[in-house]
């Protein structure tokens, strides 16, 4: 149905490292967690709620940003829900997550504890400064890694047309 619509936008700050990999036909897949925080009230306190999100970052655009997606840093995030299937044990399992389309860096933990508003230099998206890569091989085991392997990543507009060097 054309009339159906699966958008989230979520700010947060990534609570591990990004992890990059890659798909046995070669695209780069990069996995992160994310904790969006929520007050609300119980009784007569307001009280602070943690949720967390899987989200995954597909082709050039997950290599480039894998550097700068580190523990503690905060980004803006707008994507999709995909609901992963596979078997495990004979049982059938499932897990939500979130196929990331755009990605803002908002913000990093330096080391004393204190934020540093802004992406790093370059912008975080690549560039003649960016950080070089090695290739990974494919995670092979775990949960949803059937149906990993076998996964055609999604076709984003945004993604096919991504350049390494823009010019800001």
């Amino acid at each position: 149905m054309a009339d159906d619509i699966n958008k989230v936008m979520l700010v947060g700050r990534l609570t591990r490292d990004a992890e990059l990999m890659y798909t046995n036909s070669g695209f780069a897949l990069c996995k992160f967690s994310l904790a969006v925080n929520r007050r609300r009230k119980q009784g007569e306190q307001w009280v602070d709620e943690a949720n967390y999100f899987d989200l995954n970052l597909w082709g050039r655009r997950g290599e480039s940003l894998n550097t700068y997606l580190t523990k503690g840093t905060q980004v803006a995030v707008e994507g999709q829900l995909r609901q992963e299937r596979w078997e495990q044990d004979g049982a059938k399992r499932s897990k939500v997550t979130i196929e990331a389309v755009n990605i803002q860096l908002l913000g990093s933990r330096s080391e004393g504890g204190s934020y540093n508003q802004g992406a790093p230099s370059g912008g975080g998206y690549g560039g003649n400064n960016g950080p070089s890569y090695q290739k990974q091989p494919p995670r092979q085991s775990g949960p949803g890694s059937q149906s990993f392997e076998s996964y055609t990543p999604p076709s984003h507009p945004a993604q096919d047309d991504y350049e390494d060097d823009i010019p800001f």
